[in-house]
């Protein structure tokens, strides 16, 4: 049963270093605490999904397993934070990606608005924020609409729709471990709206 773990992207950069000096999940844990006021650990399992790219494929959580996921949700119409956070997992992306934890790490990004963010407008998404397609998909619903926010929900995130078609949120980035295993054992949330990997 996949775990996931929801915290700033900088979790992904710094983990090893930290996991490589911590004896224990435990005492990782509280390496994490003290470095990042927002990260949260719950331990729950990641909540199964079976959604589309922008080609129609279907992907599903159980397919991505073997890598470790970093996962977010956005919707491409956001005039504020969210093509700030693209911007940042692109970042950290960049930073992956010149590692060989490249071919480790699959990078998600989940739309909350499927009615308008169009395989077309997936398409240019990414390219626009920077984010590398090698690792890195983006995913929607084509059957019901509201599936995509209920499935932020369940990853500890509410994208709550206004009269303006906009829709209230903040920032929440989780991560799945490769079937599990330690460290990834634990579930942390970040909720801080800007913040910089080290």
């Amino acid at each position: 049963m996949t775990r996931f773990i929801s915290a700033p992207l900088a979790l992904v950069v710094w983990v090893a270093p930290l996991s490589a000096a911590a004896h224990s999940l435990k005492e990782l844990e509280a390496q994490l605490y003290d470095r990042e006021k927002f990260f949260q650990s719950v331990d729950r399992p990641a909540p199964a999904f079976s959604l589309q790219d922008a080609e129609g494929r279907t992907v599903t959580l159980e397919g991505l397993s073997g890598n470790v996921l970093v996962l977010n949700f956005v919707y491409t119409s956001c005039p504020d934070v969210c093509p700030l956070h693209a911007e940042k997992i692109a970042e950290v992306q960049r930073m992956v990606n010149e590692t060989p934890m490249r071919d480790l790490i699959r990078f998600v990004t989940v739309t909350t608005d499927p009615a308008r963010d169009t395989p077309e407008v997936m398409r240019d998404y990414g390219p626009a924020h920077g984010l590398d397609e090698v690792n890195w998909t983006f995913l929607t619903s084509q059957e019901r609409l509201e599936e995509t926010r209920a499935l932020a929900e369940a990853f500890g995130h509410r994208f709550t729709p206004t009269d303006d078609d906009m829709q209230m949120h903040g920032i929440v980035t989780s991560s799945t471990g490769k079937d599990g295993c330690a460290p990834t054992s634990t579930v942390s949330v970040s909720r801080r709206s800007i913040w910089s990997p080290l």
